[in-house]
């Protein structure tokens, strides 16, 4: 077999990274052995090998990385991968994205089984989790001893993702094989909440009788307080019925330039607060009672709790009331009326509190049985279950009317708002809203595999097996049946209108910081809520967020994994299919009763993997597979919506018969394994998408949109709209003539549209630089680049291709890299994560183009000095760069939807390990 060789001044200069030197070949052919020491590059050289000898495309993170490296959570772990990007939620990682496929792409096994895990989060991230998506900010990273990326499919693993599918392996007694106890803690500081956080964990396993039996047990628990404060805009809109009334005192028309150009909507100051407890513990006994059979038990418990209050200082420039607003002074940029000084405008003033929780339970039994030394079998069966619960959403709601107000956002501001001195009055506000909206989600999966075997010869084997899943999904959203503000809240009656002044008790002072006008006079949503028995008033629920999903999937596997060699070329691989049939029940609503709808889909699903070894130490990898991700479950909930909040009239259904969005994957890459430790790989993938699940999107008059329905549907429907048309008209967020069953309304709902191309590729790097002299020998690199290509073609309301635009949630570019330092006593590390922009909203709302979120860098860092063969000292930072979660409508003039910073985390603690 040939044996490859390279310089490496010249692989430095190629790649313009430093380089380990290669490895020099013994006279036989042998590879010099070489001694690995500290804890993460051993752990980057398990992974390295993890990914050399997979069958399919991979990549690892080993106990060590994960433990060591300052991460919130798994998304934060996962993040530092080739190809796997993070979205944020309240400054954590919190969804990914691989390779261009956003989280309701990515399926994820914990200990073997698919489980999904939910908690809730701010209106500008979704809010409550309903869909398909993991929520991997439920989990401290230390729970888990592994996690694998597969990024190319193989029949033996189950259907369901397009993205990748993520392994997340807790920690069992037989992968230490000898007793071990850990401990570690630490003390947080956030320099923007400038509050102290503790966080810590404990490990202890053991085997027993001669090996034969194991027992672990971690727990891990961590506290952050989060201040995450900014400025949005809740989008832009152009003027249609809410133009402003006059320039200078002088009426002008919807012509006016200052009318047609977008204006921000809702343009506000906002403070969060977030406090957040994580909670996790692991169990796992093992068993082997003879050689050949090996029984384990893994229980995995989390608990994420989580208490937000939001606060906003507000301007409502959408709406009827904006016809009495003058503009003093104004500037135009693009199409964007980007300043304005304004006078008789109303003002808003909102304080929210959430208390949330979420609860992960999961219990799994594993048998593995070498029934000869050609047959073996393993049997799975396991139950996971994921309760989100936010009992308390309440929000006051104050307001303030002719008032002065001013906002800047020219030249890249970031909303610079001005409230007139009237803001700071407590004769200027009155109550207009009390909102109480409890709401939860669960997910649940019943899991059954049994896997068989045999090795035909020393080439061949074939592989098989059966599953069976239950996913049983539900959810809810209650509403006050009034959300009015309480009768004698508002103490004062002026001139005979029933518009009063709130009582001064029930406003207080609220230093945010934000602003140049001092501390805003928020509602005390607390005080008013329990004195005048908000909470007692009854509930409805919101038909939109209570529906039900039930799947019951069987499938079965046939596999042929071969690893031979051709001539002195080693190859190896597999080639299988992969049939599945999924029976889908889903409830929604419908002229204002529930309804249960069935569906059936079932489909074969090939795959095939190829290694081959042309040059030792060379590895080029193909692979071919059918794949499928399953609608979300929000578009297959059977129901239609009629909404109605200011100007903005709505018709929405869903569509419990879409089909799962399948497409075809491509991958050629080549590995180089240029020494011990080291590496350099390049992939090209490419995925045919056939389908991709879009919202049809039109306006139509209301009563061409309810036309399909029977007449007894029709009527409850038009009485949905006339009701909520009634409470806005009432409360004087738009007028009657604007809103009524004769209008012109917005109609949605999701179908299977024409789906695209996404190609790309990854390169990847790591070594460490046991070749430099001295103490620079302890420096090590690894880092990787990907870049994702994806268009899609989405459909106007008359079914044409409406325009060609990226993937949503799809970063063109993403990279990581981490530079670290290893010897006996100390260790660093310092690493980036970069994630370029990309689209949230392909068509926008609002008349806006589009809408997304611009790029990111964080950078984090790790310290730690071993002060004996036990203790350690560590010190850890994250977020270094205080990057923003900087979000924007329309792609011609980027105008600010969402801008906010949570600081910089600094972490100093001990850790004890026996």
């Amino acid at each position: 077999m040939k044996t490859f060789k390279i310089n490496p001044l010249v692989l430095a200069v190629a790649m313009a990274l430093p380089s380990a030197a290669m490895a020099q070949n013994s006279q036989d052919g042998t590879v010099e052995e070489i001694l690995v020491t500290g804890s993460y590059r051993a752990s980057l050289a398990t992974a390295l090998d993890t990914k050399r000898s997979a069958a399919n495309a991979v990549d690892s993170i080993k106990a060590e990385d994960i433990a060591d490296f300052p991460d919130n959570n798994l998304a934060e772990s996962l993040q530092r991968l080739p190809g796997v990007a993070i979205s944020r939620s309240g400054g954590e990682g919190k969804g990914i994205s691989v390779r261009g496929l956003g989280p309701d792409y990515t399926r994820v096994r914990i200990n073997g089984i698919e489980a999904i895990s939910t908690t809730g989060g701010t209106d500008a991230v979704g809010g409550t989790n309903r869909g398909r998506g993991f929520d991997f900010n439920t989990f401290s990273s230390d729970l888990f001893s592994s996690l694998t990326v597969n990024k190319t499919a193989m029949a033996s693993i189950e259907e369901g993702s397009l993205g990748a599918t993520v392994d997340l392996k807790s920690a069992q007694p037989f992968d230490y094989n000898d007793f071990v106890l850990t401990a570690s803690a630490q003390g947080g500081y956030n320099d923007s909440s400038e509050e102290v956080d503790p966080s810590a964990s404990f490990l202890i396993s053991n085997v027993f009788a001669d090996g034969t039996l194991g027992a672990l047990f971690s727990v891990s628990y961590s506290e952050r307080t989060v201040r995450d404060e900014g400025s949005s805009t809740v989008r832009w809109d152009d003027a249609s019925n809410q133009r402003f009334g006059s320039l200078n005192g002088n009426a002008i028309d919807a012509t006016h330039e200052a009318n047609t150009a977008f204006r921000p909507r809702i343009p506000r100051y906002d403070s969060f607060n977030h406090d957040i407890s994580r909670l996790g513990a692991s169990t796992s006994f093992q068993w082997r009672p003879t050689d050949v059979t090996e029984v384990s038990l893994d229980v995995l418990y989390a608990k994420h709790e989580a208490n937000r209050q939001e606060v906003f200082m507000e301007a409502s420039l959408n709406g009827t009331h904006n016809n009495n607003v003058n503009i003093n002074d104004y500037a135009i940029q693009g199409n964007s009326l980007a300043y304005a000084d304004l006078s008789n405008v109303r003002l808003l003033a909102e304080n929210r509190y959430d208390e949330m929780e979420t609860e992960f339970h999961q219990a799994t039994i594993n048998v593995k049985h070498d029934f000869s030394d050609k047959l073996k079998g393993s049997f799975t069966i396991g139950t996971v279950k994921s309760e989100y619960d936010n009992p308390l959403q309440n929000t006051a709601i104050t307001r303030a009317d002719g008032q002065n107000f001013s906002y800047d956002f020219r030249d890249g501001k970031k909303g610079d708002f001005v409230f007139g001195s009237g803001a700071y009055e407590g004769s200027s506000w009155y109550l207009t809203e009390m909102r109480q909206r409890p709401q939860g989600s669960t997910n649940e999966f019943n899991n059954v595999l049994f896997d068989l075997e045999y090795a035909i010869n020393d080439v061949l084997t074939v592989k098989g097996g059966l599953n069976y899943k239950k996913f049983e999904f539900s959810t809810f959203e209650q509403r006050l049946k009034s959300e009015a503000a309480p009768a004698g809240a508002n103490n004062v009656t002026v001139g005979g209108s029933t518009i009063a002044r709130i009582d001064p008790q029930y406003l207080f002072n609220y230093n945010s910081g934000l602003g140049s006008g001092g501390a805003w006079l928020i509602p005390n949503r607390g005080a008013i809520a329990s004195d005048f028995s908000i909470f007692d008033r009854g509930y409805n629920f919101h038909n939109p967020n209570t529906f039900n999903s039930e799947e019951e999937t069987t499938g079965g596997f046939v596999q042929l994994d071969f690893d031979t060699t051709f001539g002195d070329t080693p190859i190896r691989g597999n080639i299988g299919l992969r049939h599945y049939s999924t029976e889908q029940s889903t409830s929604g609503w419908l002229a204002g009763q529930q309804i249960w709808v069935d569906h059936k889909y079932d489909d074969i699903l090939p795959s095939a993997n190829l290694s081959i070894e042309p040059i030792e130490n060379v590895i080029i990898r193909m692979a071919y597979s059918e794949g499928i991700a399953r609608a979300g479950l929000g578009s297959i909930k059977a129901d239609t919506s009629v909404s109605v909040a200011g100007s903005n009239l709505s018709v929405s259904g869903s569509n419990p018969f879409l089909e799962p969005t399948k497409a075809k994957s491509y991958d050629v890459g080549i590995e180089l394994y240029f020494d011990n430790e080291s590496a350099l790989a390049m992939t090209l993938f490419r995925k045919d998408l056939d389908s991709q699940v879009q919202t049809y999107r039109t306006t139509k008059p209301f009563q061409e949109i309810i036309s399909g329905y029977s007449p007894s549907e029709q009527a409850v429907l038009t009485n949905l709209a006339n009701t909520q048309c009634d409470a806005q008209i009432a409360i004087g967020n738009v007028s009657a003539a604007d809103c009524n069953t004769n209008a012109v309304w917005n109609y949605s709902v999701p179908l299977n549209a024409p789906g695209g191309d996404l190609y790309g590729f990854e390169i990847s790097y790591q070594t460490p630089f046991t070749f430099l002299p001295g103490f620079l020998s302890n420096f090590g690199f690894i880092g990787s680049f990907t870049y994702v290509k994806g268009e899609i073609q989405y459909l106007d309301g008359d079914g044409n291709v409406e325009l060609v635009s990226d993937l949503e949630n799809m970063s063109i570019n993403t990279s990581s890299a981490t530079l670290y330092y290893e010897q006996d006593k100390f260790n660093a590390r310092v690493s980036m994560a970069d994630r370029s922009g990309y689209i949230t909203n392909a068509r926008g709302r609002n008349n806006n183009s589009a809408e997304g979120t611009r790029g990111t860098i964080n950078v984090d860092a790790s310290a730690g000095y071993q002060l004996n063969d036990n203790w350690k000292v560590t010190f850890e930072a994250l977020n270094l760069t205080d990057e923003a979660d900087d979000q924007w409508v329309d792609s011609n003039d980027g105008r600010l939807s969402y801008y906010h910073k949570t600081g910089r985390q600094y972490y100093l603690g001990v850790q004890y390990k026996y």
